[in-house]
């Protein structure tokens, strides 16, 4: 037995935004039904170099996994390098054989970006007109390409501090550059910034309208105003991620939200276990980001993989064969 190595020019011939859509609904299908199993995901600080290592391992039907995933905030201005950075191992469940070492900054942002078009699928009030994109780096790329698959038609409304952002974005999806306060009245919202001081203001978001708050993936991190969650149907991905990290990290350590403002988990809506909400409700949707969704999208890059003979087979663990007992 070998091990597929692949890597991002391997991952990026298979992994379709059609195909992380598809995977991420299926993971929180599987979760809201309690069929995975997802320990909680380790923080690694590395605080001397402005950064921290995530181990995410998880278990979901025939493929368990782990990745291995930075965030240092300083990497392009320092090195040159990527803020975001991770390798998958993808393993067979029955007898740990390493099936698979691939690249998985892709399919990091691209599960991310699908987790925000599931979100908005089965969350938002129908068919949007208008999203707007709150924050036009790498991960809005995914947000908008996943949407596209999701939904047809909407207009793009692009905002970021950072003019020159902005225009690449505007230049490259066909968006249109707004402000703050006009992006965040699109019917669907995705903010996907590192801030740590809220910026999304209730009195902008539009009745009945439906945010992807991406960005907050660690404590004290939070783009949306208090006074946004407690006037929204507030859905989670992960109960113990988003208290600790996500978007209502802080609000709940401060005791301004609790178990009694979240209406539920998004896996629950996507299994049926809840109903969808009310059309005429404003939806939050606090994406932390889970391990569950990863070993989904590497276990489909890898059967696409296979079917399609990409990637290299290696000895890895250099196995002699054994009898079986």
């Amino acid at each position: 037995m070998k091990t597929l190595i692949l890597t991002r020019a391997d991952v990026e011939q298979v992994a379709t935004m059609e195909l992380a859509v598809t995977a991420v609904e299926r993971a929180f299908a599987g979760f809201g039904r309690g069929e995975g199993i997802m320990p909680p995901k380790i923080y690694l600080q590395v605080e001397d170099h402005d950064g921290d290592f995530r181990a995410m391992p998880a278990r979901l039907g025939n493929s368990a996994g782990i990745k291995w995933v930075n965030v240092h905030v300083q990497n392009r201005k320092r090195y040159g390098l990527p803020t975001v950075m991770a390798v998958y191992v993808l393993s067979d469940p029955a007898n740990a054989f390493p099936l698979a070492v691939m690249d998985g900054t892709l399919l990091t942002a691209l599960r991310t970006g699908a987790a925000g078009a599931v979100a908005s699928k089965h969350l938002a009030n129908g068919a949007p007109k208008t999203v707007g994109f709150i924050g036009c780096g790498a991960q809005a790329y995914t947000l908008h390409g996943t949407h596209r698959v999701v939904f047809d038609g909407f207009e793009s409304l692009a905002h970021d501090r950072n003019a020159s952002a902005a225009q690449r974005f505007a230049d490259r999806v066909g968006a249109r550059i707004v402000t703050l306060e006009e992006a965040a009245g699109a019917d669907i919202v995705c903010t996907a910034t590192p801030s740590r001081t809220p910026f999304l203001q209730a009195q902008w978001v539009r009745p009945g309208a439906h945010i992807n708050a991406i960005g907050a993936d660690a404590r004290g991190k939070r783009e949306l105003s208090t006074e946004t969650l407690k006037g929204a149907a507030v859905y989670i991905d992960d109960l113990h991620q988003a208290t600790a990290g996500g978007e209502i990290n802080v609000p709940w350590a401060e005791g301004e939200l609790t178990l009694d403002d979240i209406a539920g988990t998004l896996g629950e809506v996507v299994a049926g276990v809840l109903p969808r909400p009310d059309g005429a409700v404003t939806t939050v949707f606090d994406s932390t980001g889970l391990a569950i969704q990863d070993v989904s999208v590497a276990r489909a890059i890898y059967d696409a993989a296979r079917s399609r003979s990409l990637g290299h087979e290696v000895d890895l663990i250099g196995l002699e064969p054994l009898p079986i007992e």
